[in-house]
């Protein structure tokens, strides 16, 4: 009877291999593996990169990184977390150990990849927001168009992070601290009102450009007043920069700015109300005034304007993009004379819109026009 069992032992272990092999020959047969495969290397991993660097640089680990190796008790510190969430923070470092971004020896976290590295760099931090931005605002407007067309669900202001798009925003700092630098003058006294200052980064450029200029710098949202005031004090300009919360069109001012700006954000306000969203900013004017606004627009551009103009078509407030000659009839529909519009590179999306306030002062607006606006577009050379 021993002897039998033994036979049928020796004989079952002579036949794993063979059965190991059907088993793969069965798994490696099945279509829907290669496609698997496929999927993990081309989608799923730079996914999963993408959000692992977004998360790791708006919360400052890559900059802690950056400035020297750290342990995990480091780390935890940095994130104000507890010591129960030891483990939890390891588990979320080791994937990035596993996905190339970060390495570990002799107990502690270092920098690894390129991406990492660069995006740890303070003078990147836009492009990091706007990675975060991609991710946490551009994703799910893509992803849940389909859901929210059926359950009729719009987005609304508290689904972005305002902090967020403050410093995404800035990736186009160079195209709008060139129209500052065309439109601000440098001499004069000038009075400055900045609607949707965001960080307040280009009331600061154009602090720097005229020694002699002070600001009132506004944001729709408070967290974002607050840290733009913040930064104000940091850079020495708490005395020249008035930062609160407030919405352009309940502002309780007198017409007493020489310049009032919108940078990025026209498309906040819906497109039916945009003509009199900028007859309140030019009422905010003196005469002579001049309003300065910078937009991305449609048509043309790189993939993410689409995809933010999507963004803005689910969004139950705001509205989609500005059309260059759209927004020029607007602007004149708001009573704005010499009212042109340049490319500050040519060829590309982002333009400068800029308008006077009649010298007579604040007028009556003129009735709607009816057609397509006439183009008073320049090119920059």
């Amino acid at each position: 009877m021993d002897l039998l069992r033994l036979a049928r032992a020796v004989k079952d272990r002579a036949q794993e291999p063979f059965t190991d092999l059907a088993a793969m020959a069965r798994i490696v047969a099945d279509p829907r593996l290669p496609l698997l495969l496929v999927l993990n290397r081309t989608l799923f991993t730079p996914l999963y990169r993408a959000s692992f660097l977004a998360a790791a640089a708006g919360s400052g680990v890559l900059g802690c990184l950056a400035a020297r190796p750290c342990d995990l008790e480091s780390l935890a510190e940095h994130l104000e977390s507890g010591p129960d969430d030891r483990q939890r923070l390891r588990a979320w470092l080791d994937i990035g150990v596993r996905l190339g971004e970060l390495d570990r020896s002799e107990g502690c976290y270092r920098l690894r990849s390129r991406t990492a590295k660069a995006l740890a760099q303070v003078g990147n931090d836009a492009v990091a927001g706007a990675l975060e931005e991609l991710l946490r605002f551009h994703v799910p407007a893509l992803r849940d168009a389909p859901r929210m067309l059926k359950d009729g669900s719009r987005f609304d202001l508290s689904d972005q992070d305002g902090l967020v798009i403050a410093r995404s925003t800035l990736v186009v700092r160079g195209f709008v601290e060139e129209a500052i630098s065309r439109t601000l003058p440098r001499t004069a006294p000038v009075r400055l009102l900045e609607v949707g200052c965001g960080s307040g980064e280009y009331v600061r450029y154009a602090a720097g450009l005229n020694p002699r200029l002070t600001a009132l710098a506004v944001d729709l949202q408070a967290e974002v007043a607050e840290q733009a005031a913040k930064n104000m004090a940091q850079w020495g300009l708490a005395d020249r920069v008035e930062t609160r919360a407030g919405d352009l069109r309940t502002l309780d001012l007198q017409p007493q700015f020489d310049v009032v700006t919108l940078h990025n954000n026209i498309y906040y306000f819906p497109q039916e109300e945009r003509a009199e969203v900028l007859a309140r900013a030019r009422s905010l004017l003196a005469p002579g005034g001049t309003l300065l606004l910078t937009s991305s627009c449609r048509g043309g551009g790189p993939l993410g304007l689409d995809v933010l103009n999507l963004w803005f078509e689910y969004a139950g407030f705001g509205g989609p993009l500005p059309l260059a000659d759209e927004l020029l009839g607007q602007l004149r529909e708001a009573g704005f004379e010499e009212v042109r519009a340049t490319r500050v590179l040519p060829g590309q999306a982002f333009r400068s819109f800029v308008g006077t306030n009649p010298a007579a002062g604040p007028a009556a607006l003129p009735p709607a026009r009816s057609g397509s606006p006439t183009t008073a577009e320049e090119t920059a050379s």
